[in-house]
């Protein structure tokens, strides 16, 4: 039975090896913003993208729904945009008077959302619902979306005029926040010869299908977690909100707001995909450090004190990563 189990699990997981070698073709580095898309498709789990422009985060979700047989709609958020801009509308027929629903580009699988800080509070109203509740309200009716169904929202940290700040309820429904950094100098290099050579971009080929999506992700489903990975996750999530508590007094009144349980459940999740791609059907305690900073940067909301000091959230849970006992 296990052997079954491994044996699948191994089938699903050159599935995901296939998606990489296939952006791989396009894109030149980035192996972490790659690997925590993977994660997001395998766990459901919507992913938001920050970086300064030019770091390939629109052309890495192309190519990455490129390398999937399944619905792709890319959504370029403005402020002037309405919520039937992404949702749909009804339209009224004056011939014989009835209205017709109109469905949106968010009546796909995988969604574009690029520059979603650009878009007026409505619009993240409606997007809001979609992410949550995996359903789009048109009138008086509710349509399910279609699975997957998986939003990659990418953001500008740098250029704030016309932006409006993401709801933090919406922030929470992101099960990842990846940082996107500069390529170093040898895939810089890379870049350059590839993509301004003139020649024509290599074309990226479907590898899966959103069958075997679904069927990857009860694998990872069943991947083990040891009561204590669980009771650490449980430690972490908790030395958010109360530091002190944690043996971590140099950290007390720096932090805001802590982590929700939304984010055990997520950090959990991720730890299982994470293990999954590595190809192991049992997380570890490393699996649950190596995705615990994209899990959480978003979920900690830090003191004016804190902030004063010139802290950010990466700096609080890396401390906490670093006090927490390893099991």
């Amino acid at each position: 039975m296990m052997e079954d189990i491994r044996g699948v699990a191994a089938q699903h997981a050159q599935t995901c090896n296939d998606i990489v070698a296939e952006i791989g073709k396009v894109l030149v580095g980035q192996e972490s913003m790659i690997s925590r898309l993977l994660i997001g498709l395998l766990t459901g789990g919507h992913v938001l993208l920050e970086g300064v422009p030019g770091l390939a985060k629109t052309l890495a979700v192309r190519c990455f729904a490129a390398a999937i047989d399944t619905g792709f709609s890319r959504i370029q958020f403005t402020p002037d945009m309405l919520p039937a801009d992404v949702i749909g509308t009804e339209i009224f027929n004056p011939k014989d008077a009835t209205y017709s629903v109109k469905k949106g580009p968010i009546f796909s699988n995988l969604i574009l959302a690029d520059e979603i800080n650009r878009a007026p509070a409505k619009v993240q109203s409606a997007l809001l619902e979609a992410m949550q509740e995996r359903q789009a309200t048109i009138g008086p009716v509710s349509y399910p979306l279609e699975e997957p169904f998986l939003v990659l929202a990418t953001q500008n940290p740098i250029e704030q005029e016309g932006t409006y700040p993401l709801p933090e309820a919406q922030i929470d429904r992101f099960m990842l926040k990846v940082r996107i950094g500069y390529p170093n100098k040898d895939e810089e290099r890379k870049i350059l010869d590839r993509m301004a050579s003139g020649r024509p971009e290599p074309e990226v080929k479907t590898v899966t299908t959103p069958a075997d999506i679904l069927a990857a992700r009860q694998s990872v489903d069943q991947t083990l977690v040891d009561d204590k990975v669980r009771d650490y996750i449980v430690d972490i999530v908790h030395a958010t909100r109360d530091p002190a508590a944690a043996g971590l007094a140099e950290l007390d009144g720096m932090v805001e707001n802590g982590a929700s349980p939304r984010a055990s459940i997520a950090l959990m999740k991720s730890a299982k995909a994470q293990a999954f791609l590595q190809g192991r059907s049992y997380a570890t305690p490393h699996d649950v450090k190596t995705v615990a900073l994209d899990v959480l940067r978003h979920r900690v909301l830090l003191s004016y004190e804190a902030e004063a000091e010139g802290k950010t959230p990466e700096d609080i849970i890396e401390r906490i990563l670093l006090g927490i006992l390893v099991p």
